[in-house]
């Protein structure tokens, strides 16, 4: 069972499982009430939820059914490589973390992996991760920083050149050397680093 609030991200993945020999999938769910409801109809083997939806958290749903559903085995997929989630998703009971970059093939070798009994979370990856994680920004420029701050904002390319007093391309510059130094691809995912920061770790305001 897939519980993502986006659409697209469920069909892909559920495209990718689909394919696989051995593997279907018996519901989705775009909410935490949604997936709470529809797991307890359909029992799924293995639950796929993401962090982030639009009542809760994907740390909310596992909580919920865990009582109604002690046999589900839970695997978290998200785009936050945040060590605050990934302590509070071992907590929860989910058996692996995966990021929403890996690629599918790599999705069903850890639903396979998870079905099969086996664990790819646990506390000592826990605290391995966070005794050796690095600070993504702490090789910034000062003028990095406050571009990321201002992505963080939502302002555009030009409002921030506007802000700071420089030419657009100075911007466009320092985006793609933050980028590559924090180890991103987009710029989306600055803005979605930032407000992650920004809202008591990995966690959004849920009820905007």
């Amino acid at each position: 069972m897939i519980v993502d609030d986006h659409e697209v991200v469920r069909r892909g993945i559920a495209e990718v499982v689909e394919r696989t020999e051995g593997m279907t999938v018996v519901a989705e769910a775009g909410s935490v009430a949604d997936g709470v409801r529809r797991a307890a109809l359909v029992h799924p083997q293995i639950l796929l939820v993401d962090l982030q939806l639009p009542d809760g958290t994907g740390i909310d749903l596992l909580k919920r059914t865990r009582e109604t559903l002690p046999d589900a085995r839970a695997i978290v997929l998200t785009s936050f490589d945040d060590d605050d989630a990934l302590a509070e998703a071992l907590a929860a009971g989910a058996a692996a973390y995966l990021l929403k970059s890996v690629r599918g093939a790599e999705i069903t070798d850890v639903i396979r992996a998870v079905a099969s009994g086996r664990t790819l979370l646990d506390e000592r990856t826990v605290t391995r991760r966070r005794a050796g994680h690095d600070d993504p920004t702490e090789n910034l420029t000062p003028s990095e920083l406050k571009v990321l701050d201002l992505i963080g904002e939502g302002l555009s390319n030009r409002e921030i050149a506007g802000r700071l007093g420089v030419a657009e391309k100075t911007v466009k510059n320092h985006i793609t050397s933050l980028l590559s130094k924090m180890g991103l691809q987009r710029r989306t995912q600055v803005a979605a680093w930032v407000s992650a920061r920004k809202h008591s770790g990995w966690r959004a305001e849920t009820n905007r």
